[in-house]
């Protein structure tokens, strides 16, 4: 294939994705590694891409994605809230799926003060928490995601094989009233999606400003979800879809 081809390859990718793993590339395009990464490069430097943590992005996804601690301090109060309303739809003893994000995070505030739990977390913030932790908290292994504070890849996604929880508590960047939850970076949206499959129970947490505005990739349907704790109740359309879809709509405020 030449270069050219492999170019727009790689663009069409990330305008119908909006990410692209690093390691997927090599057999996508036909094309060695050392290859990919000048591609890449030339990519960055036309403005068609930009590169990210084992992966590319679109460049809209790039500069529509904010860091952890920027998200951290968006709708802090409505995430306190949302946080604890999910702790409280967790039965002990149980096992526990938290993924990496500053919603999820906040009911992860509460559960790890549960003797009875078992934790299974990628997020970073949640490892480091400076209070009391009287749960079994476990670390998957993976690549530190900076930009967001995760553990991702393929170390973490071996791991998640061998795992199966009671309940998975996941976050999302964005929300479409028909297809479901959405998040900005493939890696990422690979834990999510694993975690759900390998749930009795999924939990969507996120709030109301994350209600139709998508991210760039879907990770899951409604139907995959049994229950979504929001700050404020969507409007009586939404509230149809998602009745239609199985999930239980527990609003937090």
């Amino acid at each position: 294939m030449f270069a050219q081809q492999r170019h727009n390859l790689i663009v069409q990718m990330l305008e119908r994705q909006g990410s692209v793993s690093v390691r997927e590339l090599p057999s996508l395009v036909r094309a060695s590694p050392a290859t990919i990464r000048r591609d890449l490069e030339m990519l960055a430097q036309q403005g068609h891409a930009v590169r990210a943590w084992g992966g590319v992005l679109h460049p809209d996804v790039a500069v529509s994605e904010s860091s952890f601690v920027e998200k951290a301090r968006t709708a802090a109060a409505a995430k306190a809230a949302i946080g604890r309303v999910a702790a409280d739809q967790i039965a002990g003893p149980a096992t526990v799926f938290v993924d990496a994000g500053s919603t999820t995070l906040e009911a992860a505030r509460h559960l790890v003060l549960r003797p009875g739990l078992t934790i299974f977390t990628n997020s970073i913030p949640l490892l480091g928490l400076r209070c009391p932790v009287r749960c079994r908290l476990v670390a998957l292994g993976g690549e530190v995601r900076h930009l967001s504070r995760a553990l991702v890849g393929a170390l973490s996604m071996d791991w998640m094989g061998h795992l199966e929880f009671d309940y998975a508590l996941i976050g999302a960047s964005g929300l479409e009233s028909r297809t479901g939850a959405c998040t900005t970076e493939m890696l990422e949206a690979a834990i999510k999606k694993e975690a759900i499959k390998r749930s009795r129970h999924a939990l969507l947490l996120a709030d109301a400003s994350k209600w139709d505005h998508p991210a760039a990739i879907r990770f899951a349907a409604w139907s995959q979800f049994d229950l979504f704790v929001t700050d404020a109740r969507p409007d009586s359309g939404a509230r149809r879809l998602l009745a239609k879809a199985g999930v239980k709509l527990l609003p937090a405020s």
